[in-house]
């Protein structure tokens, strides 16, 4: 979400320590009318990022079944999945409301603009995240309710707590990002093999580059918020431009290894080697430039990344056959084995013991 354009260079910022206590809830502060209910629940549970969750956890879920998918199951687990995400949103949004207050692109969200009290978002999210664990563990399983609920305490009592007290928040936060689509996969198989600690692993590490890209626009309103990140400690942004080039090189080993343990085939593998190879392109530019329009474009082009990605692991799921690709697609030759031949039960005459006269 942009800035607000609103001029502050008139009037001093307070200290964010000195600051948060002094936010209350007032008057809606916005651009224009406020939305109705809907509208505040969309916002109180970030719907795009929950959105993103949900696509990230149904993903899992069917690559994990590359053959029949249990249509029933997916369902129930995109439900639960969403409802622990947005109660998340909640949470964390209730935690910080004073410091929201302070930033020009959160001021205007429900909480610190006062369209919205304290306890009926508490109540609303301790109701969702019950509710969305209790469908995973009905619905799909222990495992995939599990991962859930500790993705969720994970990031309202873990990672929301470290934001405004060191830059690692963001390691805390990329690691509740690359949960969602392991509790896909734990829903569907009831395991999580090498393959899913994989797919966790390439959602950690994109989100390396996309958080930090965004947190480089922003740099001065997390500043003015009170919360550390790394681009504000960062002042020249070398080591926050070094880790976004590091994440997105990263991203093409991950990728590729991906056909390697049968996550996908081999036009999955050419894309996620494209797209690794664009948002590598565009993180060494902004390591050279450290500018805003170069961390613009490499968070937008974060955001193609993933969906596309995920799109062509979702259509060309599945293990390869390598000795198929060598022979030009063609499929192995089927053997079949001769049935063993069962020996004759003997005939009564022969199974009659005979005695020498």
């Amino acid at each position: 979400m942009p800035a607000s354009p609103v001029d502050h260079a008139s009037r001093p910022v307070p200290a964010p320590t000195a600051a948060l206590d002094q936010v209350a809830p007032g008057p809606p502060r916005g651009r224009g009318p406020s939305p109705g209910l809907v509208g505040v629940v969309a916002e109180l549970s970030k719907a795009r990022l929950s959105a993103l969750v949900v696509a990230t956890t149904a993903a899992g879920f069917v690559v994990a079944e590359p053959v029949t998918i249990d249509w029933a199951r997916l369902g129930w687990t995109v439900v639960g999945t969403a409802l622990a995400a947005a109660s998340a949103s909640m949470l964390n949004q209730l935690a910080e409301v004073a410091r929201d207050g302070l930033m020009h692109r959160t001021k205007d969200r429900p909480l610190p603009a006062g369209r919205i009290g304290r306890i009926p978002v508490f109540v609303g999210g301790v109701i969702l995240a019950y509710a969305g664990v209790s469908v995973l563990a009905q619905f799909a399983n222990i495992l995939a309710a599990g991962l859930a609920l500790a993705n969720l305490l994970l990031y309202v009592l873990v990672y929301t707590p470290l934001k405004p007290r060191t830059s690692l928040n963001t390691l805390v936060g990329a690691v509740t990002g690359a949960i969602p689509p392991m509790i896909g996969w734990a829903s569907a198989g009831g395991t999580l093999p090498v393959a899913a600690w994989l797919l966790g692993g390439i959602l950690f590490v994109w989100q390396l580059p996309h958080f930090l890209a965004l947190a480089w626009i922003y740099r001065e309103d997390y500043d003015r918020g009170g919360f550390r990140m790394l681009p504000g400690v960062d002042r020249d942004g070398v080591m926050t431009s070094m880790v976004v080039l590091a994440g997105s090189l990263l991203l093409v080993p991950l990728g590729l290894l991906g056909v390697r343990l049968g996550l996908a085939g081999w036009w999955y593998g050419v894309g996620s080697l494209l797209l690794g190879g664009w948002m590598s392109a565009l993180s060494l530019s902004l390591w050279r430039r450290r500018g805003v329009a170069e961390a613009r474009r490499v968070f937008l082009a974060s955001l193609a990344y993933l969906p596309v990605l995920l799109v062509l692991m979702v259509v060309d799921r599945g293990p390869v056959s390598m000795q198929a690709w060598i022979d030009g697609g063609r499929p192995a030759p089927v053997v079949i084995s001769e049935a063993p031949v069962t020996p004759e039960a003997p005939t009564p005459s022969d199974a009659t013991p005979r005695t020498e006269p």
